[in-house]
Parts: C-alpha cells; sequence; structure tokens
C-alpha cells in the first residue's frame, strides 16, 4: 500500500513540475504550421499530397514549386516565404479525376506542344471535326509524368520522350529536355534592367524548353512539325490587367497586329490599345483569348493586380523572320500564320460551368522545322514583383511602357495620360 502510495505521489509531482514549466509546455504545444488557402505554405501541403517527388527550389524567401509527376510544371512561387502569396493557381478539384479532354491541375508555367488546332493540330485525331467533342490534348503534355534527371538547390532538370500523331496523320517521335532555375534578386535587376529597391519582394524563374526531333524522317511543311508552346496560369482580381506591348503600329492596322475572336470578338469595355501597347482585363469573367502575329510581337508581356499590388513580368524568346503555327480550331487559315504571344481570360461556359477562374499569359516558339536529331530551344522566363506602389510603377514604366496610374484607369471611365 505503502508503495502505490509513492508511486501516485510521483507521478502527481511529475505531472505538476510539466503543467509548470515554461519549456515543457513550449515542447508540447508544438505543432505542424497551418496556412490559410491563397498562402504558399497551404499549397506546398497540398501539392505534396499529390507529387510525393515534388522539388521545392528556394532562394531566400523566394520560392517555387516544381512538379515532375505533373508535367514538369512550375505550380506556384511566392516572394515572401511560405506565408506570402501563393501566385500561382491551382485548381484543387481537378486532382484525383480524369477529365476527358483536359486535365487543368493548374500550375503558373507548363509546357504544352502546339498547334492546338490548324492542318497539323495534335490536339484532333485525322479528318475529325474541329469541335469541343472532339478536342482532347495529348496525354504526353496532359497527364504523363516526366523524368527527373537532376537537381540541386536552384536547378530542376526533367526530361520526356513523346510519341505523337498530328492531323494530317503524321508520327511524330520526339523528345523535350526543360530545365528549370530560380534566379537570385541581384540575376532578376540585371535581367529585367529594373533599379534596386528593397521596399519589392520578388521572385524569377527561367524555363530553357528544348525540343528534339528523335525519328528518322525531317519535319517539314508537308508532314508538319510541332511548336513548344508555355502557358502561365495566374489568379485573376476585379483589378488586374494584362499588358502586352507590341511593334508600333497605326491604330488603324490593329488587325494586323493582333487576332481578338477566338471566342468570340473581345467587348470594347475589355480590350484597349494603342499604337503599341495593348490592355486586357483579367477578371476571370469573361471568357475571351486574343494573340499578337509573330512580326510584332516583343518579348515581353505582363500584368499588375492593384487590388493585391503585384506585377507580374514575363519574358521569352521571339523571332520575327521565323515562321509560327496557326492555332486556330480550323484548317482554312494559312498553316503559318500564327501567333509569338496569347492571352487567355477564363470565364463562364454557355452551360454556366467554369474551369477556373484564372488567366494565361502565353509564349510560342517557331515551328519546329527539324531534320532527325536536330533540335529547338524556347526559354521563358516569369517575374512577380510586390511592394511599394511608387517602386512598381517604375517597373512598369521602364518594362512595359504603361504607368499604373494609366492601367488602373484604362478600364474606368477617367481619362488616362
Amino acid at each position: 500500500m505503502k508503495s502505490i502510495y509513492s508511486l501516485l505521489l510521483l507521478l502527481f509531482t511529475l505531472l505538476s513540475v510539466s503543467c509548470n514549466h515554461p519549456d515543457m509546455n513550449k515542447q508540447s504545444d508544438k505543432s505542424s504550421p497551418s496556412f490559410k488557402e491563397g498562402e504558399f505554405g497551404y499549397d506546398l501541403e497540398f501539392l505534396k499530397k499529390q507529387d510525393s517527388g515534388l522539388v521545392l527550389l528556394k532562394d531566400g524567401d523566394a520560392q517555387i514549386i516544381v512538379s515532375p509527376k505533373y508535367q514538369a510544371k512550375v505550380f506556384t512561387s511566392t516572394a515572401r516565404g511560405e506565408y506570402g502569396t501563393s501566385f500561382g493557381w491551382v485548381n484543387y478539384k481537378a486532382f484525383g479525376k480524369l477529365d476527358a479532354h483536359m486535365n487543368a491541375y493548374g500550375g503558373e508555367n507548363r509546357l504544352w506542344l502546339g498547334p492546338e488546332g490548324g492542318r497539323f493540330s495534335l490536339f484532333f485525331t485525322p479528318d475529325s471535326e474541329m469541335v469541343f467533342n472532339n478536342w482532347k490534348t495529348p496525354a504526353t503534355v496532359d497527364t504523363e509524368s516526366w523524368n527527373l534527371r537532376s537537381r540541386d538547390s536552384n536547378t530542376a532538370m526533367m526530361y520526356k520522350e513523346m510519341n505523337l500523331v498530328n492531323y494530317t496523320g503524321t508520327k511524330l517521335l520526339l523528345a523535350v529536355d526543360r530545365t528549370i532555375r530560380i534566379l537570385e534578386r541581384q540575376e532578376i535587376i540585371n535581367r529585367t534592367g529594373i533599379i534596386e529597391d528593397t521596399s519589392v519582394k520578388m521572385v524569377g524563374y527561367e524555363t530553357n524548353n528544348v525540343l528534339t526531333n528523335k525519328g528518322d524522317q525531317q519535319w517539314t511543311s508537308s508532314t508538319g512539325m510541332p511548336c513548344i508552346w508555355i502557358l502561365d496560369m495566374f489568379k485573376p482580381s476585379p483589378a488586374t490587367v494584362i499588358i502586352v506591348p507590341f511593334q508600333k503600329t497605326a491604330v488603324d492596322n490593329f488587325a494586323k497586329v493582333a487576332t481578338t475572336n477566338y471566342f468570340g470578338e473581345i467587348p470594347a469595355d475589355r480590350l484597349k490599345y494603342n499604337d503599341s501597347l495593348l490592355f486586357f482585363k483579367a477578371d476571370g469573367k469573361d471568357r475571351r483569348k486574343l494573340g499578337i502575329a509573330s512580326n510584332k510581337a516583343k518579348n515581353m508581356a505582363g500584368s499588375y493586380d492593384a487590388e493585391n499590388k503585384v506585377l507580374t513580368i514575363i519574358i521569352f524568346d521571339v523571332d520575327a523572320r521565323s515562321r509560327y503555327l496557326n492555332q486556330e480550331w480550323n484548317t482554312t487559315k494559312p498553316s503559318f500564320s500564327g501567333d509569338a504571344v496569347n492571352a487567355y481570360n477564363d470565364g463562364p461556359l454557355a452551360d454556366g460551368t467554369q474551369m477556373g477562374p484564372f488567366y494565361e499569359i502565353e509564349s510560342v516558339s517557331p515551328a519546329a522545322f527539324l531534320k532527325p536529331n536536330e533540335s529547338l530551344a524556347h526559354k521563358h522566363s516569369v517575374f512577380h514583383f510586390s511592394g511599394d506602389e511608387k517602386a512598381l510603377d517604375e517597373m512598369a514604366k521602364k518594362l512595359l511602357g504603361a504607368s499604373l496610374e494609366n492601367i488602373n484607369k484604362i478600364f474606368s471611365n477617367e481619362k488616362t495620360k
């Protein structure tokens, strides 16, 4: 009886000490961080459950998430660490089920191969009518995983071999190498030419995408060929505007600059332009797409979200001397009359359903006229800047040729300067 009493007394003493000892309390309260939707850490935790081989690239608080399993895409990025804003659009509801047409997992930088439509389409089987019911994203860029060749703290190198058949019936055996590298702050400043400002947080990364003809047949204007197509999916807001600079052209000749009727003509209250700049409303509420002709395109586009004070800049390769593939859903338009730059605003379909909302800025490589074992490379880089609006204004004027005042007023009734 005395032994039992002594044991109970000892347990009571230990319990009292643990409850009153601050260090022990601190240890017992430890738990995993709790993130809110919209924060980078929330997306990181979610995506780790989908891809055990997820790659996290870092430069201080600047971080990006790369997924070999999900088609070598950059899912999202942050400039302020795990509790900072997650810039990419992630479609949480798309995981765990397959769609017959496209599995839109999201991602602020993904690689597709074009053309989508036209005589050499990769999204329609030979001789099928180019309508939505027949449209299917090739599994090799839609659902299949990539091989991770190597990685370190700031770079991931991935590889994928593909077998495709285009609309003419040509079999295409090819390989794609994709290298993604997060950039240090000073390198971002050097690449963009902006002035250093400590009030601005930033994240930037480059993707180098190399397409190789692995077959024994040359890709020609008779056989058809693919092109590299990079698409960036971002979160919209009521105050987001896409800005696309282009080669100076008389306003009356704007039809030679842009195709604006991919999904019906874009209304005037959603598209504004002058002789060298295009402004496109990106609120995720009206499904529209536009493209810039390769001979009018510049190597840069961007967006500004005035609600969250985020300036996004995209820099990519453009070659005005090369031919670009038409991607429209028809075979009547000339095959090599395509765009080098595209922008898309998501919105409800006719039945009221909606994939997003999100918006996209896209770049396209020239048509890959490649002999066996020849390669075509296409670089595409993404930068996000957030912080003091005065500093962001200087960046917008330098990089896009538009002040934040003009961007913010362009779709209001206020007169712009």
